[in-house]
Protein backbone atom coordinates (compact mmCIF):
# COMPACT_ATOMS: atom_id res chain seq x y z
CA UNK A 1 0.00 0.00 0.00
CA UNK A 2 2.90 2.40 0.68
CA UNK A 3 4.09 2.14 -2.92
CA UNK A 4 0.54 2.64 -4.17
CA UNK A 5 0.16 5.73 -1.99
CA UNK A 6 3.32 7.32 -3.33
CA UNK A 7 2.73 6.39 -6.93
CA UNK A 8 -0.99 6.93 -7.14
CA UNK A 9 -2.16 9.45 -4.58
CA UNK A 10 0.61 11.85 -5.50
CA UNK A 11 -0.69 11.81 -9.09
CA UNK A 12 -3.26 14.51 -8.26
CA UNK A 13 -3.57 16.81 -11.26
CA UNK A 14 -0.89 14.94 -13.22
CA UNK A 15 -1.27 12.83 -16.30
CA UNK A 16 -1.66 9.21 -15.38
CA UNK A 17 -0.16 6.39 -17.37
CA UNK A 18 -1.74 3.03 -16.59
CA UNK A 19 1.26 1.30 -18.11
CA UNK A 20 3.80 3.26 -16.06
CA UNK A 21 1.94 2.58 -12.81
CA UNK A 22 1.64 -1.11 -13.70
CA UNK A 23 5.37 -1.42 -14.35
CA UNK A 24 6.30 0.43 -11.16
CA UNK A 25 3.88 -1.60 -9.04
CA UNK A 26 4.78 -4.85 -10.84
CA UNK A 27 1.23 -5.63 -11.83
CA UNK A 28 -0.84 -5.54 -15.00
CA UNK A 29 -2.31 -2.51 -16.72
CA UNK A 30 -5.72 -4.12 -16.32
CA UNK A 31 -5.25 -4.29 -12.53
CA UNK A 32 -4.36 -0.59 -12.40
CA UNK A 33 -7.42 0.23 -14.50
CA UNK A 34 -9.60 -1.82 -12.12
CA UNK A 35 -8.13 0.00 -9.08
CA UNK A 36 -8.87 3.35 -10.66
CA UNK A 37 -12.36 2.24 -11.68
CA UNK A 38 -13.06 1.00 -8.14
CA UNK A 39 -11.88 4.28 -6.61
CA UNK A 40 -14.01 6.17 -9.12
CA UNK A 41 -17.11 4.06 -8.43
CA UNK A 42 -16.54 4.64 -4.70
CA UNK A 43 -16.52 8.42 -5.29
CA UNK A 44 -12.96 8.79 -4.04
CA UNK A 45 -11.58 10.02 -7.37
CA UNK A 46 -12.75 11.12 -10.79
CA UNK A 47 -11.02 11.20 -14.14
CA UNK A 48 -10.59 14.17 -16.42
CA UNK A 49 -9.87 13.14 -20.03
CA UNK A 50 -7.62 15.01 -22.42
CA UNK A 51 -9.10 17.18 -25.14
CA UNK A 52 -7.75 16.01 -28.47
CA UNK A 53 -8.94 17.08 -31.86
CA UNK A 54 -5.51 17.31 -33.50
CA UNK A 55 -3.90 13.91 -32.92
CA UNK A 56 -0.54 15.01 -34.29
CA UNK A 57 0.04 17.59 -31.55
CA UNK A 58 -2.25 16.79 -28.63
CA UNK A 59 -2.19 14.00 -26.09
CA UNK A 60 -5.17 11.81 -26.76
CA UNK A 61 -5.19 8.88 -24.36
CA UNK A 62 -4.05 10.42 -21.11
CA UNK A 63 -6.23 11.19 -18.13
CA UNK A 64 -5.77 13.23 -15.00
CA UNK A 65 -7.07 12.07 -11.65
CA UNK A 66 -8.64 14.32 -9.04
CA UNK A 67 -10.03 13.61 -5.58
CA UNK A 68 -13.58 14.47 -4.56
CA UNK A 69 -12.35 15.10 -1.02
CA UNK A 70 -8.81 16.40 -0.58
CA UNK A 71 -9.01 15.57 3.12
CA UNK A 72 -9.25 11.88 2.20
CA UNK A 73 -6.19 12.26 -0.03
CA UNK A 74 -4.22 14.05 2.66
CA UNK A 75 -5.28 11.49 5.25
CA UNK A 76 -4.16 8.56 3.11
CA UNK A 77 -0.83 10.30 2.53
CA UNK A 78 -0.71 11.34 6.21
CA UNK A 79 0.19 14.86 5.14
CA UNK A 80 -1.48 17.69 7.07
CA UNK A 81 1.32 20.20 6.62
CA UNK A 82 0.14 23.85 6.76
CA UNK A 83 -0.69 25.24 3.33
CA UNK A 84 2.22 27.70 3.28
CA UNK A 85 4.71 24.83 3.76
CA UNK A 86 3.24 22.31 1.31
CA UNK A 87 5.27 21.13 -1.65
CA UNK A 88 2.11 19.93 -3.41
CA UNK A 89 0.13 23.17 -3.13
CA UNK A 90 -0.16 23.52 -6.92
CA UNK A 91 -1.81 20.11 -7.28
CA UNK A 92 -4.07 20.69 -4.28
CA UNK A 93 -5.09 24.12 -5.57
CA UNK A 94 -5.85 22.78 -9.06
CA UNK A 95 -7.91 19.93 -7.58
CA UNK A 96 -9.82 22.34 -5.30
CA UNK A 97 -10.65 24.78 -8.12
CA UNK A 98 -11.85 22.05 -10.46
CA UNK A 99 -13.94 20.41 -7.71
CA UNK A 100 -15.65 23.68 -6.88
CA UNK A 101 -16.27 24.56 -10.54
CA UNK A 102 -17.88 21.15 -11.15
CA UNK A 103 -20.11 21.62 -8.09
CA UNK A 104 -21.15 25.03 -9.39
CA UNK A 105 -21.98 23.62 -12.82
CA UNK A 106 -24.11 20.90 -11.21
CA UNK A 107 -25.97 23.47 -9.13
CA UNK A 108 -26.64 25.50 -12.28
CA UNK A 109 -27.77 22.37 -14.16
CA UNK A 110 -25.09 22.98 -16.78
CA UNK A 111 -23.94 20.01 -18.80
CA UNK A 112 -20.55 20.67 -20.38
CA UNK A 113 -17.84 18.37 -21.62
CA UNK A 114 -14.86 18.60 -19.24
CA UNK A 115 -11.22 18.18 -20.21
CA UNK A 116 -7.62 19.11 -19.66
CA UNK A 117 -5.42 19.93 -22.66
CA UNK A 118 -1.77 19.20 -23.35
CA UNK A 119 0.46 18.90 -26.38
CA UNK A 120 3.50 16.72 -26.88
CA UNK A 121 5.55 19.93 -26.68
CA UNK A 122 4.20 20.36 -23.10
CA UNK A 123 1.85 23.29 -23.69
CA UNK A 124 -1.10 22.79 -21.37
CA UNK A 125 -4.33 24.06 -19.90
CA UNK A 126 -5.52 22.69 -16.54
CA UNK A 127 -9.27 22.65 -17.10
CA UNK A 128 -11.65 23.18 -20.03
CA UNK A 129 -15.44 23.30 -20.14
CA UNK A 130 -16.84 22.86 -23.63
CA UNK A 131 -20.43 23.98 -23.93
CA UNK A 132 -22.44 24.96 -27.01
CA UNK A 133 -19.33 25.06 -29.20
CA UNK A 134 -17.44 27.41 -26.87
CA UNK A 135 -14.50 26.44 -24.69
CA UNK A 136 -13.89 28.04 -21.32
CA UNK A 137 -10.25 27.34 -20.52
CA UNK A 138 -8.77 27.81 -17.03
CA UNK A 139 -5.29 27.71 -15.55
CA UNK A 140 -5.19 27.22 -11.78
CA UNK A 141 -2.20 28.92 -10.13
CA UNK A 142 -1.93 29.28 -6.36
CA UNK A 143 0.58 32.12 -6.67
CA UNK A 144 -1.20 35.24 -7.93
CA UNK A 145 2.12 36.65 -9.16
CA UNK A 146 2.56 33.87 -11.70
CA UNK A 147 1.38 35.09 -15.06
CA UNK A 148 0.40 32.73 -17.82
CA UNK A 149 -0.60 33.26 -21.42
CA UNK A 150 -2.85 31.00 -23.39
CA UNK A 151 -0.72 28.52 -25.35
CA UNK A 152 -0.23 29.36 -29.02
CA UNK A 153 -1.13 25.87 -30.20
CA UNK A 154 -4.49 26.19 -28.43
CA UNK A 155 -5.13 29.55 -30.11
CA UNK A 156 -4.22 28.06 -33.49
CA UNK A 157 -6.39 24.97 -33.02
CA UNK A 158 -9.54 26.40 -31.44
CA UNK A 159 -11.38 29.54 -32.43
CA UNK A 160 -14.19 29.92 -29.87
CA UNK A 161 -12.72 30.11 -26.38
CA UNK A 162 -12.35 32.18 -23.24
CA UNK A 163 -9.20 31.92 -21.13
CA UNK A 164 -8.86 32.72 -17.43
CA UNK A 165 -6.18 32.31 -14.81
CA UNK A 166 -7.53 31.36 -11.39
CA UNK A 167 -5.37 32.20 -8.39
CA UNK A 168 -5.67 32.66 -4.64
CA UNK A 169 -6.80 36.26 -5.08
CA UNK A 170 -9.50 35.90 -7.77
CA UNK A 171 -10.89 32.40 -7.14
CA UNK A 172 -14.20 33.56 -5.68
CA UNK A 173 -14.98 35.30 -8.96
CA UNK A 174 -14.13 32.06 -10.81
CA UNK A 175 -16.24 29.91 -8.51
CA UNK A 176 -19.24 32.17 -8.29
CA UNK A 177 -19.49 33.59 -11.82
CA UNK A 178 -23.11 33.59 -12.97
CA UNK A 179 -24.23 32.16 -9.65
CA UNK A 180 -26.97 34.16 -8.02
Amino acid sequence: MDQLKLLFFLQTGKEVSYHELAVLLQTSTETIQKYIQLLEQSFVIYRLPSLSRNLRKELSKKIKIYFYDLGVRNSILQNFTPINLRTDIGAIWENFCINEKIKLMQKQNRNANLYFWRTYSKQEIDYIEEENGVMNAFECKWNSKKKRKIPKDFINSYSKYFFNIINSENYLEFLWDNFE
